[in-house]
């Protein structure tokens, strides 16, 4: 099958897109540290990460927080500590989507991740 290179089609295919594809579209940078460890420059972000937001408004830009959860629908993450004020004065969480934030420190609690990573940590050295 050929892909085509308009972008509305482009675009078209990303929102169609099954879950187990978008999954693939939640990933985001990791730190420096972290990339010159691993020899990657991003990756899938999961429930547990912890990460630096390093986009948007002032109130929420540069905090960091662990990852609650991953919506893989939309695109974007919650996170611990970042939330907003409903007009009732309630705070609820607020997303955030995962181009925007960099991961800091990963949940190494997956075999088969911590796996992945050492297989890339190998072929990068």
């Amino acid at each position: 099958m050929v892909q085509s290179k308009k972008a509305r089609k482009q675009r078209k295919a990303f929102y169609n897109a099954p879950l187990h594809i978008r999954r693939k579209n939640v990933s985001s940078h990791l730190s420096k540290e972290l990339s010159k460890e691993y020899g990657l420059r991003s990756l899938q972000v999961r429930k547990g990460d912890t990460i630096r937001i390093m986009r948007g408004d002032e109130d929420i830009l540069g905090m960091e927080g662990r990852v609650a959860a991953v919506f893989t629908r939309t695109g974007r993450v919650s996170v611990d500590g970042v939330t907003i004020a409903k007009a009732d004065g309630t705070q609820t969480a607020r997303p955030v989507h995962a181009s925007k934030v960099e991961i800091i420190k990963l949940d190494l609690s997956d075999p088969k991740r911590k796996e992945k990573l050492a297989k890339a940590k190998e072929v990068s050295q």
